[in-house]
């Protein structure tokens, strides 16, 4: 981790000297004479440490240090002092001066309030940035640095200015509220309200009433008005999560939603307009469910603008230590903990594994192992029995690896028509004998240049 400190001194030569000793010990340092340069430094940001002499004319440290902690970002300040004016280092640490330090100076002490004074700047930085993780804030959120990870943050960035509505698939616990909040912590209704909606945990009966609100003695039971989740919405964003949940008459007032920019409450003659953005998200292969007769052709296309396909962990394996890392971080932090690491054979088990539940299982297993560890390293022996005797049978699929070595791309792609002709074409059940989401099969399937009925490879 860079870290940028600035030396002030009336006496550019002694500055520029303090600078060079601290370059020549790795840190990144830059020598002024000009207090006013420093403010505008740390106005532009960031800047982690200012080092200034306190007797200087026109605006001294104490000043400085005055200026600089108005800033929303203040750097921590260390004061330079003779021995005549030691009242003035104690007036700068009333004033909350990091330290200070008296003339001449002694280099090792120095050196070693920098490092203090460094280390409180880490940990500070990381705490923002966790509790910004906890409460879902920002494109860090998403974690991992695979190519597709990397392909789906980019789409982020492009989408999240604009209002255009977003589709969000992918097996349960891949995060696709997470990138929904995410889209919407970029996009210009960051300050307005982001409301989530899980359409499987609420009733059918309900569903209607809490998504649109109603009016008194609209139905039995109706005392009183109440506002809906859509118009609580009002200025910002609405996330439907399992979308193909609804049933198909909810489905049609949101179209008309989606259409008019209005809704009207059970049991109200008038319309309310409402200005909001809509994201949905599901873990169904909605072309199925149309095909199917349970979700509506018309309010698919209306929410499919902006497709978002979030793959299983299984396919992105090399975001796991990655991952890792990041809930250890979480959980010590959480949980008051102390786990360092996750030592190699445990790894390799983690690896190994095949996540059905996804990065929310992961997660969980993070989270649990570290609660119920009293080591600073998590062994093999510490992971859920499920993992540590998770064994691949290769034996049970027939298969023999000749001495020669195999043509691994041709495999892969004799195995995708073989599934195809298997499933007469039909990429849904291929994906499910394939245990590949839909999507991931399509994406193949293009790859490789195999029609959809597989008569014929390109």
């Amino acid at each position: 981790m860079q870290y940028s400190i600035v030396v002030v001194d009336d006496e550019i030569k002694q500055a520029e000297i303090i600078a060079k000793i601290l370059e020549d010990h790795g840190y990144s340092a830059k020598a002024t004479n000009k207090p006013g340069e420093t403010i505008d430094i740390a106005k532009n940001g960031p800047l982690d440490l200012v080092i200034t002499d306190q007797a200087m004319p026109g605006m001294d440290g104490i000043k400085l240090l005055e200026a600089l902690s108005s800033l929303p970002s203040p750097p921590l300040v260390v004061i330079l002092t003779g021995y005549g004016t030691i009242s003035k280092a104690v007036e700068a640490m009333k004033k909350k001066a990091f330290d200070y330090i008296t003339k001449p100076i002694d280099m090792e002490r120095l050196l070693l309030i920098v490092k203090n004074a460094l280390e409180l700047k880490r940990l500070d930085r990381e705490n923002r940035e966790l509790r910004a993780i906890i409460k879902g804030e920002g494109l860090d959120t998403i974690i991992g640095s695979s190519g597709i990870i990397e392909d789906i943050k980019k789409i982020i960035r492009k989408i999240a200015p604009t209002n255009s509505t977003v589709l969000i698939t992918g097996e349960s616990g891949t995060g696709k509220e997470l990138v929904a909040q995410a889209i919407h912590n970029l996009s210009l209704r960051k300050n307005a309200p982001f409301k989530a909606v899980n359409c499987a945990a609420i009733p059918d009966t309900l569903i209607e009433s809490e998504l649109f609100g109603y009016e008194k003695g609209a139905f039995t039971g109706a005392n009183a008005s109440k506002q809906g989740i859509i118009s609580a919405a009002d200025g910002g964003t609405l996330f439907l999560d399992e979308i193909s949940e609804l049933s198909l008459s909810v489905q049609a007032k949101l179209l008309r939603l989606i259409q008019n920019k209005e809704i009207k409450p059970l049991g109200s003659a008038a319309t309310i307009p409402v200005d909001i953005r809509i994201m949905a998200a599901t873990n169904k292969t909605i072309e199925q469910e149309i095909k199917n007769g349970r979700f509506r052709e018309d309010l698919y296309y209306r929410l499919n603008v902006i497709p978002i396909q979030l793959p299983p962990l299984r396919e992105r394996k090399t975001d796991i230590p990655v991952l890792i890392e990041h809930f250890l971080k979480k959980y010590n932090y959480v949980d008051s903990k102390h786990t360092e690491r996750i030592d190699e054979d445990a790894l390799a088990l983690l690896l190994q594994y095949n996540w059905p539940g996804n990065v929310r299982q992961l997660e969980s297993v993070i989270e649990r192992t570290i609660l119920l560890n009293d080591d600073s390293v998590v062994s093999k022996d510490d992971l859920p029995i499920e993992i540590k005797t998770t064994k691949i049978d290769i034996d049970k699929y027939e298969f023999e690896l000749p001495e020669s070595g195999i043509n691994f791309y041709e495999l892969e792609k004799e195995i995708l028509v073989k599934a195809m002709k298997r499933s007469d074409g039909v990429i849904a059940k291929a994906a499910d004998l394939l245990g590949m989401s839909y999507r991931t099969l399509q994406y193949r399937l293009e790859k490789f240049k195999i029609s959809k009925k597989s008569e014929k490879v390109q």
